[in-house]
């Protein structure tokens, strides 16, 4: 099992970041690992819903079936994933508030599981991380004026 995650602090409303977070039109513009929704992401953000992805992750391209297990809304989505190679994935979204309203902690949190993720270990989990790191990044120019 590998597990990762990355958090940082956005100077914008919880209500924005999730929606620019939610927004699966514009997932490419952040999201590091994102290539493409055959489908166009899920057709209604609910619990249970299931979409198609393609990413990218350590150079390798992988297609994820995704159901959204935990939502939240504005505050937390988590998702499971099935990848080649019988990966197992869960990614976990959770935004809060500052007291002032004004800005948002977002924290990513992913965990993979099955034999390909042994083999593949420790260049996983920096691979995943630093990719966690660049979609923060991203996600914060989008959102912050």
């Amino acid at each position: 099992m590998a597990e990762v995650s990355a958090e940082a602090r956005i100077e914008a409303p919880a209500g924005k970041v999730w929606a620019q977070l939610t927004d699966f039109s514009s997932h490419g513009e952040w999201n590091a690992t994102h290539t493409g929704f055959p489908e166009g992401g899920p057709a209604t953000l609910e619990k249970g819903a299931v979409y198609e992805e393609n990413m990218k992750l350590m150079g390798f391209p992988a297609e994820v079936t995704w159901t959204v297990d935990e939502l939240e809304r504005g505050r937390l989505l988590t998702t499971g994933g099935k990848g080649p190679m019988g990966v197992a994935l869960v990614m976990r979204y959770s935004l809060a508030p500052s007291p002032d309203g004004e800005a948002t902690t977002v924290r990513i949190e992913g965990e993979f599981t099955g034999a390909a993720v042994s083999m593949m270990g420790g260049k996983l989990k920096d691979s995943a991380t630093a990719a966690l790191q660049e979609s923060l990044r991203k996600l914060d120019g989008l959102v912050t004026p």
